[in-house]
C-alpha cells in the first residue's frame, strides 16, 4: 500500500487517514457521513431488486438470504449492515483497521442484525482477491471509487471475485462541473460530507467506468442518475447522471 500509487495497489494511504480522522463521527445519521445513512434507503433496495425477483420480495422477509455479497471499501458498516438486515452473508472489507473495529463493534450491539452480523475483515482487494476467486454472488462498491487509485485494476479484482452470472453494484460521483460545484457545497455550506474528502481528481464518468466492466467480462444492466437533498436529507433517483449515478452489471463468464 505504497502512497507512491504504484501499478499493483488500489490503496491511497492519504483516503485512509482522511477516512479514519471522521470514524468518531461514522454513526451519526445527521452528520458528516449523513449522506451514506440516507442513500441506504435507494442503494439496499437497488442491490436487492437486482439479485431477486419481485415474487421473492414479497413473499420473503429476508430476499437475500443465502446470498454472498462482498462490500469492497465498507468503512464503518452503514451499508453491509443494510443488506445484512434483509438476509444477505455480507463480507466487508476495508484497508484502514480503525473503521473495521468500529463496524464490527457497532454490528455486535445492532439488534437487527444479531442473528446474521456482516464479517469484517481489514485488507485490500487486491489481497481478498486471491482466495476469493469467483465466489461471490455480488460484489458492492459505493462510494468508493472516487477514493481508489489504479480504477481499472480495482474493477478488475472486484470482477473476479464474482461468479459466472454475480452481479456488480457501483455508485459514484461523475466527473462533471455539476458534480464539482455539488460537492463543493455538501462539503462547505451543507455539511453533509466532511470537508476534503472528496477529490475531484479521482472522480470517474459511468462511461469510463462501463467501458472497465466490459473489458472485464461485464455487462452493464442499467445506468440510473442520483441526486442529494440536503435540505430533507434524501437521495431520488433522477434521468440525468450529471451529479451522481449508480450501474448494475452481470459477469458473463
Amino acid at each position: 500500500m505504497s502512497a507512491t500509487h504504484d501499478a499493483f495497489t488500489t490503496v491511497d494511504k492519504g483516503e485512509i487517514e482522511r477516512h479514519r480522522n471522521i470514524k468518531d463521527l461514522w454513526w451519526d445519521p445527521h452528520g458528516c457521513t449523513v449522506t451514506l445513512h440516507s442513500l441506504n434507503h435507494r442503494r439496499v433496495p437497488y442491490i436487492r431488486d437486482g439479485l431477486v425477483s419481485k415474487d421473492e420480495i414479497l413473499q420473503l422477509s429476508k430476499p437475500l438470504a443465502n446470498k454472498k455479497i462482498l462490500e469492497v471499501g465498507c468503512g464503518g458498516g452503514i451499508l453491509s449492515e443494510g443488506l445484512a438486515k434483509i438476509g444477505a452473508q455480507v463480507t466487508g472489507i476495508d484497508p484502514c483497521q480503525e473503521l473495521i473495529d468500529l463496524a464490527t463493534e457497532h454490528a455486535s450491539i445492532y439488534p437487527l442484525v444479531a442473528g446474521n452480523r456482516p464479517r469484517y475483515y481489514c485488507t485490500t482487494i487486491e489481497d481478498h482477491a486471491q482466495n476469493h476467486r469467483n465466489y461471490y454472488d455480488a460484489v458492492v462498491a459505493s462510494e468508493v471509487l472516487d477514493h481508489v487509485v489504479n480504477k481499472e485494476l480495482f474493477l478488475k479484482l472486484c470482477i473476479e471475485t464474482l461468479k459466472p452470472g454475480g452481479k456488480i453494484f457501483i455508485t459514484a460521483p461523475n466527473r462533471t462541473l455539476t458534480s464539482r460545484i455539488g460537492v463543493f457545497f455538501s462539503e462547505n455550506v451543507f455539511g453533509c460530507a466532511a470537508k476534503g474528502i472528496h477529490d475531484y481528481g479521482k472522480f470517474i464518468t459511468p462511461e469510463d467506468v462501463t467501458k472497465i466492466l466490459e473489458k472485464n467480462n461485464c455487462e452493464v444492466n442499467n445506468t440510473y442518475g442520483l441526486i442529494y437533498y440536503p435540505y430533507v436529507e434524501i437521495w431520488q433517483w433522477v434521468f440525468f447522471e450529471s451529479m451522481w449515478y449508480a450501474i448494475q452489471a452481470t459477469k458473463i463468464d
